[in-house]
């Protein structure tokens, strides 16, 4: 079987790795992918930009393609699937319609209230004054939100007024025309990825990320400095009741909209210190860098179940099986991110970081004259796992401390949480 994996990320890497482990799957494709896939045994690169769905058509056919895995939500919202679609090849990613829940806030926001699923109050502004005069009725901490993509950077948890404030001026000063305005919630963050067909919806294990960019969660939101997984928040019972309380209601709402939903449903959890889950976002595609923890656990085969979703056969395929222990995830990065900073800085001490038996995903990085190089803001993805969180961090870091390039930056205390329970 032949797969082609639409992106050029970290989660992208961990995608096309995981999908060659399958016995099914002899070659993946990445469009465009990057220095990582380019060197990965049976992937090949191609220059096909993520949105130019008509070239994608043409290799997929040259090739005689089987399965097409879309990993970020701008192909997705840009309907990617809905094209592909209409020349009958197999896609894993939601259509135009059901992309929306990660495109539009407010969008998932009504959804969420129709659906009865818990989560924060908010309300919806296109006007800016109108927003802060309701933060400023509401008071601080409160959270204010972009209402399109924005590559997991378009959230502001403000602490004070005046940042709440600013927040808005900043939002619609960057084009935004719509802003929601959230009440803050307090506990610990969790990700679920659930894999859907749009008829039965499976929980992949849960994990937690670190949002911001500085130690001690403190600084600017990022895409995800480091993740962890399988996270002890999420027991068994806990499971169960996202399960219940949350995806399954989520996927009946979309249905009801008439949307054919197959792909990722990725619910952005708050777990309050009551023991409540409350929902705090939907994505509609796998996290980045909750993959690169998530699907090295995953023992059954990627492809068979990604396949699945696709075909809309889910239902028949036995219970996932996971491998015993725990990932950690460390992300190394660019000085400066994640606001402004340089490309083109030579990286070294890659191989040596896998000798140590680590998995090295390449998120911003190129290969240029056989040299690679850095080219984006999250540059690498260090994943170990071992028996326990204790033993996959140390593993993680060690690897890590293998690799260099002028500017590198990244956390020392991914799994602080759970290191500290």
């Amino acid at each position: 079987m032949k797969v082609l994996v639409v992106g050029n990320g970290g989660r992208e890497h961990a995608l096309a790795w995981k999908l060659l482990q399958s016995p099914q799957v002899k070659q993946v494709f990445c469009s465009p992918g990057n220095g990582g896939t380019a060197t990965l045994a049976n992937c090949l690169n191609v220059e096909i930009a993520v949105d130019d769905f008509a070239s994608m058509v043409d290799l997929i056919k040259k090739e005689a393609i089987d399965l097409v895995v879309v990993g970020p939500e701008l192909p997705l919202s840009l309907g990617i699937t809905d094209y592909l679609r209409e020349h009958n090849i197999n896609v894993f990613g939601p259509d135009k319609a059901g992309a929306t829940i990660e495109a539009s806030k407010s969008w998932a926001k009504d959804l969420m209230v129709s659906a009865n699923v818990p989560t924060a109050k908010s309300a919806t502004f296109t006007n800016a004054e109108e927003a802060k005069e309701y933060i400023t009725q509401e008071g601080a901490p409160i959270v204010v939100k972009a209402d399109g993509l924005a590559a997991g950077k378009g959230v502001v948890v403000a602490m004070t007024l005046n940042e709440a404030l600013g927040a808005v001026d900043e939002l619609f000063a960057q084009k935004f025309s719509t802003v929601v305005v959230e009440e803050f919630l307090t506990g610990q963050e969790v990700s679920v990825l659930a894999l859907t067909d749009g008829v039965t919806i499976r929980p992949l294990i849960a994990a937690q990320d670190h949002k911001q960019v500085g130690e001690g969660d403190t600084g600017a939101n990022t895409g995800g400095m480091g993740a962890y997984a399988p996270t002890p928040l999420v027991n068994a019972q806990m499971s169960d009741r996202i399960y219940t309380e949350i995806l399954q209601p989520t996927l009946k709402a979309l249905q009801d909209k008439g949307i054919d939903y197959r792909g990722v449903l990725y619910a952005g959890l708050m777990i309050t210190p009551e023991g409540e889950p409350k929902t705090l976002e939907f994505n509609c595609r796998f996290g980045d860098p909750e993959t690169q923890a998530v699907l090295p656990m995953l023992k059954t085969p990627l492809f068979d179940v990604l396949l699945a979703c696709a075909k809309q056969n889910l239902a028949s395929l036995p219970p996932f099986e996971w491998h015993e222990g725990s990932a950690v995830c460390v992300v190394g990065a660019s000085a400066g991110y994640p606001g402004s900073y340089e490309k083109e800085k030579e990286i070294s001490g890659v191989m040596e970081a896998q000798s140590t038996g680590a998995t090295v995903f390449h998120a911003g990085t190129k290969l240029m004259d056989n040299r690679l190089i850095t080219d984006g803001g999250r540059v690498l993805g260090v994943t170990a796992i071992a028996d326990d969180f204790q033993g996959a961090i140390a593993s993680a870091y060690h690897a890590m401390d293998k690799i260099s390039f002028e500017g590198i930056y990244f956390r020392r205390d991914i799994g602080h949480r759970i290191m500290n329970n």
